[in-house]
């Protein structure tokens, strides 16, 4: 049976997907399923992001950490800086090997861009045993160049090889035969792992990624809601047609349905897998506010959540004001662990608010929000109630921020059914998503705004 390695990109969403504390339990729960790399993108932050990976690797043992050097020395130097205390370290070279990529991005011929390829990879394999080339755009290279750049990239060192596809457009049929041309032209040594990473802008990524599999390619690269096949629907396909395509993996397939819905959480989405949560999530345990917070951080452990004495101290609280108006299931419970915990410092925390609506009058919002200690209010006017509430907070903090997206679901049933709203803030070409539950909806989307808010401003903190 043929062994697929799994690489996931879960982490290298752009932007501000995750927060600082997010990206460490992202890890962790990858680390978990394992997973035969995790993989991480360029530094941009030299101070965050090298402590972000020397962070992660002080408990990934078993998988490969793997940096993005992206095509520059500099970025070389930065990685290498940021795994050295990796039990496994792996720095990527990702460089265009199509004609238009190559002058648009690099201002270089053919010719060039191999010397390139060469010269950064020797470089990174000077400080990192484990180096992995990345063709971005190999299914629009010109016709005999990708060989030629492959072969440049294990000369100088390179121990892997990833063919990407970065627009998805190929037909699964067509992407392995691609593939296996490929195979046949570049002549890779044995000792050389070969990789796909397959857009799924149209949804073929996972069967464009069997059929290179099944074509000659080792390795896939996967993600939770990201730019490759998700993790979970390959988890699923190993699942149910491992044994009749003769596959198999490390991966963890008994917990991956719960570890993708804690991951989930982190996207501000549900998870596309096609995998289902084990039922004992749906059990009829209740709780009220007479319990303590020993029974709750128990039970939160049954969960699946592995959360810090902090983190339970919030959830807990966060208990505590929920029970006040209902008892609280384990659907309740888990909404509370992702709304409480795993959270960046909260620079600005709801105190109080009111808010009108009718047919008589303009819709308008009074709030009250604790900032270190400090109360600050503000009040006015909006379209709708949940307009009123964001108005007033961006006139409280002083900011306008562009809101990208706003969402409201159910997370239990009934008429005291607890509501969950997703918002997602647009600041300095970033997004930054925040969820916040309550029994008034209202309140949960005040309290998701103001958790994408504490986001922006911590990453601002540790950027000064």
């Amino acid at each position: 049976m043929k062994q697929v390695v799994l690489c996931d990109r879960t982490l290298c969403r752009p932007g501000g997907a995750f927060s600082f504390k997010e990206k460490i339990e992202i890890a962790r729960q990858l680390e978990n399923l394992s997973v035969d790399a995790i993989e991480l993108p360029v530094i941009e932050n030299v101070r965050t992001d090298v402590l972000l990976v020397k962070t992660i690797s002080s408990f990934v043992k078993k998988a490969v950490l793997s940096v993005d050097a992206g095509g520059t020395a500099e970025g070389i130097e930065n990685a290498a800086a940021a795994l050295t205390s990796a039990a496994h370290g792996r720095i990527r070279i990702s460089l265009p090997v199509s004609t238009v990529n190559m002058e648009y991005s690099y201002h270089k011929k053919a010719p060039k861009m191999l010397l390139l390829i060469e010269s950064l990879v020797r470089q990174a394999k000077e400080v990192c045993a484990d180096v992995e080339f990345c063709a971005l755009d190999a299914t629009r290279a010109e016709e005999g160049f990708l060989p030629d750049a492959i072969r440049s990239a294990v000369q100088a060192g390179a121990t892997s090889v990833t063919l990407c596809d970065v627009e998805g457009v190929m037909l699964p049929d067509a992407f392995a035969a691609f593939v296996a041309e490929l195979l046949a032209d570049s002549a890779l040594p044995d000792s050389i792992a070969l990789g796909v990473q397959y857009n799924d802008r149209n949804g073929l990524a996972a069967a464009a990624s069997i059929l290179a599999v099944q074509a000659g390619v080792q390795t896939v690269k996967t993600a939770c809601g990201a730019d490759c096949v998700d993790l979970g629907v390959f988890g699923n396909l190993l699942k149910n047609c491992g044994g009749t395509c003769d596959l198999s993996a490390n991966l963890e397939l008994t917990r991956l349905g719960r570890t993708l819905s804690q991951i989930s959480r982190f996207l501000g989405t549900s998870s596309g897998s096609a995998i289902s949560v084990p039922s004992d999530a749906d059990s009829n345990i209740h709780f009220d506010e007479k319990d303590t917070q020993d029974t709750i951080a128990a039970a939160v452990r049954q969960l699946g959540y592995d959360l810090s004495a902090e983190d339970e101290a919030k959830v807990y609280s966060e208990f505590l004001r929920v029970a006040a108006k209902k008892t609280v299931g384990t659907k309740e419970l888990e909404a509370i662990v992702a709304s409480a915990a795993l959270q960046v410092p909260s620079t600005y925390k709801l105190q109080s608010y009111v808010v009108q609506s009718g047919n008589v009058l303009s819709p308008s919002a009074q709030i009250r929000l604790d900032k270190n200690g400090e109360i600050l209010a503000g009040i006015a006017m909006g379209d709708g109630p949940i307009d009123a509430a964001f108005v007033t907070v961006e006139q409280i903090v002083g900011q306008h921020y562009e809101l990208d997206d706003f969402q409201i679901t159910a997370v239990t049933e009934g008429t005291e059914a607890m509501g969950s709203a997703l918002v997602k803030l647009r600041y300095d070409g970033k997004l930054y998503s925040g969820n916040g539950i309550s029994t008034d909806i209202v309140g949960a989307s005040i309290r998701a705004y103001l958790n994408a808010l504490n986001k922006i401003l911590y990453e601002e903190e540790q950027q000064k």
